[in-house]
């Protein structure tokens, strides 16, 4: 199976011991966001967890835990964007993290490893040609060291409002611009473009829009074709196949005024106050209430053995 890390909060960044404990514990415990009482139990086991996916802003905390990760598949999507403390305070230095960006391809292989810059927003200080300017300085950096990078513009989602209330938009033409010109840089790299959740109005101009954490991309990374259950995306323009996720909202320290799994910040801070690294659970423990469910796991790799003819 494949199991995420990513959709909710930033685990490598802020929870890196706790992920450690649970890998040697050998299983963790998720709330349903939307109906506490329900809780699924995963085994964290080798045998049946064939990838591990991440998607992290700060990987470099995880890496003094990598060997407890060596048994698993990996794949891994850092984020790297050009935005300042004001729109991104918490998140460390860009220049840092390019460089754990290194390590981490050097760790995992180039295969496994992914580069995010999204979302795209535009302001006056934030403009097109300064996006520009960025992608070919960050691309230039990480030539080499990834084949992908996702994009996507801002989604105005309820959250993002509520802490981004004069974010505005980013209009069709200048998606299409936008977007033509950082295929044009990331293929001088070596890099595809995948946009994130976008259609297909970058296809023709070389960007790949079947999705951007495929099974196609697992397999890749990990080298073994995976028999993988039919499952419904989340979203309908997501073609993404996301297993499941063992973060929680409301939990990311990094707090970026674009992020669609925080409310207002208060309500993080005091989440985070209840994080134990030695719990099962991410935040809080068990409750008297909890019903706990047992996820059914198995292997998804093809073992079978295939003759060239």
């Amino acid at each position: 199976m494949i199991l995420n890390t990513g959709q909710r909060t930033d685990i490598p960044a802020f929870y890196s011991e706790w992920f450690a404990n649970r890998l040697r514990e050998g299983y963790v415990c998720v709330r349903n966001p939307y109906n506490p009482k329900a809780v699924s139990r995963y085994r964290l086991d080798p045998s049946v967890v064939d990838v591990i996916g991440f998607c992290s802003k700060n990987p470099a905390p995880m890496f003094r835990y990598m060997d407890l990760l060596k048994p698993y598949g990996q794949y891994w999507y850092v984020t790297i964007t050009p935005y300042g403390k004001d729109i991104e305070p918490n998140v460390p230095d860009k220049h840092r993290i390019l460089e754990d960006f290194k390590v981490l391809s050097g760790i995992v292989g180039v295969p496994s490893v992914g580069w995010r810059y999204d979302p795209i927003l535009i302001t006056e200080k934030y403009s097109m040609e300064y996006h520009l300017r960025a992608i070919e300085t960050i691309a230039s950096a990480l030539d080499g060291y990834t084949k992908t990078v996702v994009i996507s513009f801002i989604d105005l989602y309820p959250k993002v409002k509520q802490n981004f209330p004069e974010v505005r938009e980013v209009l069709p033409q200048q998606r299409i611009d936008l977007g033509k010109a950082i295929i044009q840089i990331a293929s001088k790299h070596g890099m595809t473009v995948k946009p994130c959740a976008e259609g297909r109005e970058l296809e023709a101009y070389g960007a790949d829009c079947s999705g951007c954490m495929k099974i196609s991309d697992y397999e890749q990374a990990i080298g073994a074709k995976l028999l993988v259950p039919k499952r419904k995306n989340a979203r309908e323009a997501c073609a993404c196949y996301l297993g499941g996720d063992i973060g929680a909202y409301n939990t990311c320290r990094h707090l970026c005024r674009y992020c669609y799994a925080n409310a207002e910040p208060e309500k993080v801070l005091a989440n985070s106050a209840l994080h134990d690294p030695a719990s099962p659970f991410l935040i809080g423990n068990y409750r008297p209430d909890d019903e706990i469910h047992d996820v059914p796991q198995k292997s998804w790799i093809d073992r079978q053995i295939r003759l060239e003819l």
